[in-house]
């Protein structure tokens, strides 16, 4: 790689062992990857927006680290909803301790927690949603229908925003991927609150529930994608979590060779998982990269980690390494 800034040059002195020593390893890999001029997926689960992961994905978006994006709703939705409300979010730093009734207490005030961050509903999902409302209605008008993340990039495009941000939009991984109208999957959309706010205006009849295109349509497009994309390289995985951000996604590659039988399609040529997931036991979170070459996901050659540790902090550190800081 070329410059390193302070913190690259801290983890690689400090770095030796162990999940630290497999950081560095899975981070020079990726680095490696991307400098063959092989493309990279990144998954996204858990609660890695509200986490602020934007202040370090956005440049890895604007670097061309990173080519298409897998995410859950929540992750799509939360970087969106931390630029325009930021500064009405609350840390609750104790919130191991909290009694049933402290936690009724902040639903009371319209705070939805995660972990020890909580999402002001009014400021967050509410001013979005008057916003997101009208761009849904306007493509049914028209008899055009999009993806979900194709809706979000017309709203942060669109500027209607700007005058609610409370962040530098800098820090925004979705404005950055808006700008670049990088190529974003994003499997159960329905499971997120916006999901849930689109799902009650068809209930209502407000809006057509064709009007957003589906998960399968999202599947067909990630075939075409990696088919268009690998060539004989292959694409990279990089999972943040577990769940359907990672699992969706991976599973393309067996789908084109298997069910398509497009026996030339090139496997994932570089994996690389975060997780604190219990291993084995048979959840997915916790298969070990192994498991996946008997689900013609991974080769036998194909270069296989896992950091066995909390995304919010190994994430954020391979980013630095990556981007030279």
């Amino acid at each position: 790689m070329g410059n390193k800034g302070p913190v690259t040059e801290f983890m690689l002195a400090h770095y030796k062992h162990f999940n630290a020593a497999t950081l560095i390893d899975a981070s020079k890999a990726y680095v490696k990857h991307i400098s063959e001029g092989k493309k990279m997926l990144v998954s996204l689960a858990g609660a890695m927006s509200t986490a602020e992961l934007g202040r370090s994905f956005a440049e890895m978006i604007r670097q061309d680290k990173v080519q298409i994006i897998s995410c859950t709703g929540a992750n799509l939705e939360e970087d969106v909803m931390n630029l325009v409300a930021h500064n009405h979010y609350e840390r609750v730093p104790n919130y191991r301790d909290l009694t049933p009734e402290e936690e009724w207490n902040l639903l009371e005030r319209g705070l939805n927690r995660v972990t020890d961050t909580c999402i002001p509903e009014e400021e967050a999902f509410r001013r979005i949603q008057e916003h997101i409302f009208q761009i849904w209605k306007e493509a049914e008008d028209k008899g055009e229908r999009y993806f979900p993340h194709e809706f979000l990039y017309k709203l942060l495009l669109s500027g209607v925003l700007e005058q609610y941000y409370e962040i530098d939009p800098k820090n925004s991984w979705m404005l950055a991927a808006a700008k670049k109208n990088l190529p974003i999957v994003v499997p159960g959309w329905e499971d997120s609150t916006l999901g849930n706010i689109f799902a009650s205006y068809c209930i209502k009849g407000e809006l057509k529930t064709s009007t957003m295109k589906s998960g399968i349509e999202y599947m067909t497009f990630l075939a075409d994608w990696y088919t268009e994309n690998a060539t004989d390289l292959g694409i990279g995985f990089y999972q943040i979590g577990g769940g359907i951000a990672g699992d969706f996604p991976i599973c393309v590659v067996p789908m084109l060779y298997q069910d398509l039988e497009r026996t030339d399609t090139p496997f994932w040529s570089y994996f690389c998982q975060i997780s604190d997931s219990t291993t084995s036991y048979g959840s997915y979170s916790g298969a070990v990269p192994n498991e996946k070459i008997t689900w013609g996901k991974l080769d036998t050659k194909s270069p296989k980690f896992i950091v066995e540790s909390d995304a919010s902090i190994v994430a954020p550190l391979m980013f630095a390494y990556i981007l030279g800081w």
